[in-house]
C-alpha cells in the first residue's frame, strides 16, 4: 500500500489543481482528504471515478479485480459511444470469493488476464484493483508485470480501490495509469503539425462526432481523446500532439499538466456547449497549433468556419428563441456542466433561476458569477421537498438534472430535460446547441403538461395531493417562523456532512469550544469532511459567519 500511498500524496500535490493553487508548499504536501473507510465516498469512489475515465477507451478489455458487484454497479454507467471496438461494452471481473480472500486472488487474477487474452486478443487489458484485493494485500502491480512479460501484451494496473477517496481522485488515479504505462509507449504512423489531443471528453451520446467533421475539415487531427471513442495505440502515441484541450479540469488536470511537463504540449481548458464557447475553443486550438509551428493561415481558415457555423446555427434557433426566451430554468448538475450549459442556455434566451455547484471547482464557481452576475443562485445543496417547492411555485418553467432528479420535476408536473451523463442526446457543437434547444422546447410545449395539471376526474373538487403536501409545508415553514427556538432548533440541525453525519451545531458548537479556525481542524474534532470532501466548502461558510459575528461582537463592544 506505500506505493499507493505515494500515487495518491502525488495526486493531492497535483499544482494545476485549483485548490491547490492557493496553497503552500507545506500546505500542498498535508494532501487534501483522509483516506474514506470503504463505502464512506458519497457520489462515489475512487475505483468507480477510474474505470468511467477510462472505460471510454473501447479496444481495452477493461477486468475488474474484485466481487461481481463492483462490476455490476459500475458496468455501463456512462454513455460513451465507440466508432469501432465494441470490446469496452463486455464486462470482465474475477469475481474473487471468501477463498480468494483468505489465500490471496493473484493466481485468480492472472488466469482471467490471460483467459480474455487468449479469447478476444485486445491490444491491452486494464485491471481495476477495488478495495477487497487491496485489503488482502493482493500485488496487483506485480500481476500485471508478470502477465505482460508472459503475454506480450500490455497489461496495465489501475491501482484505485475505492476507500483511498472520491471518484474525482479515481479520475486521476486512472490519469495516472496511463501516464505511467500507457502514454508515450507507442508511435503514431504519421505526424502533422496539427495534431491535438483532447482531454476529459468522454463522447456521451456522441458528442465527440459534433465536433471532430469542424476539426477536420480544418485539417486538424485529433491524436487522441482522453478517452471519448479511444483506441488503445492512439492514447500510446499522445505524446506526439502538438497542443491540447481540457474539456474537465477536475477530472484529468494532471494529464494536461504533465503531458505539458514531459512533452511540451501546451493546453488550455473549454468548452463545446453553446455557440460562443464553441467558437472560442476552436480559436484557441489554432493559436495554440500556430504557435507550435502550424501555418497562420489556419487562424483565417477557422475564422471562416465559425462566421459560417455561427450564422447556420443562429438562423435554426431562430424559430424556437422566440418561444424560448424569458423561460426559466432551474440546472441540476455540477462540474464544467455548471457553467458551461448556463451559457449555451443564456444563448437560447433563457434565464437561470439557480445552477447546482456540487460537483463544481473555485474556477467553475468563478466563471458562473461571470455568466450570471455576483448575485448568482449557486445551490450548494437542494432537498427534494426545496427542488419541488421551487418548481410547483413556478420559479422555474424546466428542470434539467440528472435522472436521479427526474421523477421531483414529474411529481410537480413540470417538463424535464436529462443533460447528465446518461443522456441519449449529444448538445455539444454548434449542431449539439440547435439540438439542444430544440429538446428544451419539445419538453416545454409536450402537450402532456396542460393534461396532468387538470384535476383527475374521481377527485370531484377535492383538495389534490400535491396542494395538501404544499400547504404542510407552508404550515411548517411558518411555524418555524413563529418560533425562533424551533428555528434555531432546526438551523443547527441542518446536515452537513452527508459521509460521516454531521450537523451545524455540532460543527459550530466545536469551533466555538476549541476555538477551531480551519476546515482541518473542525475535519480532526467532529470528523465533517472526512468522507468525499465535498462539504469542505460548507464548514469554511460555517467558519467565516462564527468569525464576522465574532469581530462584529468585538466591535460592538469598542463601541
Amino acid at each position: 500500500m506505500s506505493s499507493l500511498a505515494n500515487k495518491v500524496q502525488d495526486v493531492f500535490n497535483e499544482p494545476g489543481c485549483a485548490k491547490n493553487q492557493g496553497k503552500s508548499d507545506k500546505e500542498r504536501k498535508k494532501g487534501c482528504t483522509k483516506q474514506l473507510q470503504p463505502g464512506g465516498a458519497a457520489g462515489g469512489c475512487a475505483f468507480d471515478g477510474a474505470k468511467i475515465a477510462l472505460q471510454p477507451i473501447t479496444d481495452v478489455a477493461h477486468l475488474v479485480h474484485g466481487p461481481i458487484a463492483c462490476e455490476g454497479n459500475s458496468w455501463d454507467n456512462r454513455g460513451a459511444k465507440s466508432s469501432g471496438s465494441r470490446l469496452y461494452r463486455t464486462s470482465f471481473t474475477t469475481d474473487i470469493n471468501e477463498t480468494d480472500v483468505v489465500f490471496g486472488g493473484e493466481k485468480h487474477l492472472f488466469k482471467s488476464i490471460k483467459e480474455i487474452l487468449d479469447k478476444y486478443d485486445p491490444p491491452a487489458v486494464f485491471v481495476y484493483q477495488t478495495c477487497v484485493p487491496a485489503m488482502i494485500g493482493d500485488d496487483i502491480g506485480a500481476v500485471c508485470k508478470a502477465a505482460t512479460e508472459k503475454f506480450g501484451k500490455p497489461v496495465v494496473p489501475v491501482i484505485s480501490p475505492g476507500f483511498v477517496g472520491p471518484k474525482n481522485l479515481g479520475n486521476k488515479l486512472a490519469g495516472e495509469a496511463l501516464l505511467d504505462h500507457v502514454i508515450g509507449t507507442g508511435e503514431p504512423e504519421y505526424t502533422t503539425p496539427y495534431d491535438i489531443n483532447i482531454i476529459g471528453e468522454y463522447n456521451l451520446a456522441g458528442e465527440l462526432w459534433q465536433v471532430k467533421p469542424l476539426l477536420d475539415e480544418l485539417g486538424i487531427r485529433i491524436l487522441s481523446c482522453i478517452s471519448g471513442d479511444a483506441k488503445y495505440h492512439e492514447v500510446a502515441s499522445s505524446h506526439r500532439a502538438k497542443a491540447a484541450m481540457m474539456v474537465c479540469s477536475k477530472a484529468m488536470i494532471n494529464i494536461a499538466r504533465k503531458m505539458e511537463e514531459r512533452y511540451d504540449i501546451p493546453f488550455f481548458e473549454g468548452s463545446f456547449y453553446g455557440i460562443g464557447d464553441m467558437s472560442d475553443s476552436l480559436r484557441e486550438i489554432a493559436r495554440l497549433l500556430i504557435e507550435k509551428g502550424a501555418d497562420p493561415e489556419l487562424m483565417d481558415r477557422t475564422e471562416a468556419v465559425i462566421e459560417r457555423e455561427e450564422a447556420r446555427a443562429w438562423e435554426r434557433i431562430a424559430p424556437y428563441k422566440e418561444r424560448l426566451t424569458g423561460k426559466k430554468v432551474l440546472l441540476i448538475t455540477g462540474g464544467v456542466k455548471s457553467w458551461s450549459v448556463v451559457a449555451a442556455l443564456q444563448e437560447a434566451g433563457m434565464e437561470l433561476v439557480g445552477t447546482s455547484v456540487k460537483k463544481s471547482t473555485k474556477e467553475d464557481k468563478d466563471k458562473i458569477k461571470e455568466l450570471m452576475g455576483q448575485d448568482a443562485h449557486m445551490i450548494e445543496d437542494m432537498t427534494p421537498r426545496e427542488m419541488f417547492k421551487m418548481l410547483s411555485d413556478a420559479q422555474a418553467d424546466i428542470m434539467l438534472s440528472g435522472g436521479r432528479s427526474q421523477f421531483i420535476a414529474l411529481k410537480a408536473k413540470m417538463p424535464w430535460l436529462d443533460i447528465n451523463q446518461e443522456r441519449h442526446h449529444a448538445f455539444a457543437g454548434y449542431e449539439g446547441m440547435v439540438d439542444l434547444v430544440r429538446e428544451i422546447d419539445k419538453a416545454l410545449s409536450n402537450p402532456i403538461w396542460d393534461q396532468v395539471r387538470k384535476p383527475a376526474p374521481w377527485d370531484d373538487g377535492q383538495e389534490s395531493w400535491e396542494a395538501r403536501a404544499l400547504a404542510e409545508a407552508e404550515a411548517e415553514a411558518a411555524a418555524i417562523a413563529a418560533d425562533p427556538v424551533l428555528a434555531e432548533e432546526m438551523r443547527r440541525s441542518t446536515q452537513i456532512c452527508n459521509c460521516k453525519t454531521v450537523d451545524t451545531g455540532t460543527i459550530e458548537d466545536a469551533i466555538k469550544a476549541d476555538h477551531l479556525t480551519t476546515v482541518k481542524e473542525v475535519t480532526a474534532a467532529t470528523n465533517a469532511g472526512g468522507g468525499c470532501t465535498g462539504c469542505h466548502e460548507r464548514i469554511a461558510g460555517i467558519l467565516s459567519a462564527l468569525a464576522a459575528t465574532k469581530a462584529e461582537a468585538r466591535e460592538a463592544d469598542h463601541g
